[in-house]
């Protein structure tokens, strides 16, 4: 198993390759489209959230999640070239992950996608570790009672801390943390449960997590990308806190989904007019939605979605 040789291709960015969003809603655009063929100005993000695609097989609205490990890897390394040009000079990432899996055959996911990272020019700042507390739910255990082949599962994920060109800031900002909340989450251990299916979606994250995020890594006002929408819970944290949202989401299926969460967490405004109390934007659809579908052999997962 590699890394698919080498630097992922440098792909133009197209002025016209952005289409009109799926909807707005205060200071939020969702996109319901492909990450690898979307247009985005570059270096126009201060900080991403997103959880991606793990590889495990998850029974998602549009795609096949049961790759192979050296193709998920190979996605894992054209998704992250591609958002590492959307990030401004003083950007950050907040990319979590899972620590291993065993789904497929074991694999160190964290490790090997942290290194990709790397390799395509990411910096390294640091990694909290999310508690998620789900070791109740695991069904494998290998040789049960034995010696013989057992299972480690740890009940935790990881959250990886890149940058783009410098760490520090370049310019000041507001800032809506706490004091408690900055003591407690500079520790690198975030002790916190998941977010249930209930939500509609077969692998959501909680909004406590892209919060903290936000929180911790952004000021007021500042733009945020999620490039892996699913249920929405960047944008919902993104609304909550005053930050400007993008979510990029390839099932309509999900945008739909992520539409009645913002329209319940508050008012909304149609595209170019006013805001008005109630109201969510949505603007016309052009293209079909994409089916289910089985990814065939040697072809490249462009079309993966997590949460």
């Amino acid at each position: 198993m590699g890394f698919g040789g080498g630097r992922a291709p440098v792909e133009p960015i197209l002025s016209d390759r952005r289409p009109p969003p799926f909807l707005s809603h205060q200071g939020i655009s969702l996109y319901c489209e492909d990450l690898l063929r979307i247009d985005l100005p570059p270096e126009s993000v201060d900080l991403i959230v997103t959880s991606p695609p793990y590889g495990v097989d998850v029974q998602y609205a549009t795609v096949d999640d049961g790759i192979p490990y050296d193709r998920y890897l190979d996605f894992s390394r054209r998704w992250l070239a591609r958002c590492l040009r959307f990030l401004r000079s003083d950007g950050r990432f907040c990319l979590n992950l899972p620590l291993d899996k065993n789904k497929g055959g074991q694999a160190s996911v964290y490790s090997d996608v942290l290194q990709i990272a790397k390799e395509l020019g990411w910096r390294y700042f640091a990694t909290v570790v999310w508690n998620e507390q789900n070791v109740s739910r695991r069904t494998a255990w290998g040789s049960w009672k034995s010696a013989s082949a057992p299972y480690v599962i740890a009940p935790v994920e990881m959250i990886v801390l890149l940058y783009k060109g410098t760490w520090e800031k370049r310019s000041k900002g507001t800032s809506d943390i706490s004091r408690d909340e900055f003591i407690a989450w500079t520790n690198g251990v975030w002790t916190f449960g998941g977010e249930t299916r209930a939500v509609g979606h077969p692998a959501p994250f909680p909004v406590e997590l892209p919060r903290r995020c936000l929180k911790l890594f952004s000021y007021v006002g500042e733009t945020v990308l999620d490039p892996f929408a699913g249920s929405g819970s960047t944008l919902l944290a993104c609304l909550e806190t005053g930050r400007q949202g993008i979510g990029v989401e390839v099932s309509e299926e999900y945008c739909q989904l992520i539409e009645r969460r913002l329209r319940a967490a508050g008012p909304a405004s149609r595209v170019g007019t006013a805001p008005k109390v109630g109201r969510l934007a949505r603007a016309p659809r052009t293209r079909a939605p994409p089916r289910t579908r089985r990814i065939s052999e040697g072809e490249a997962p462009e079309e993966l979605v997590r949460r």
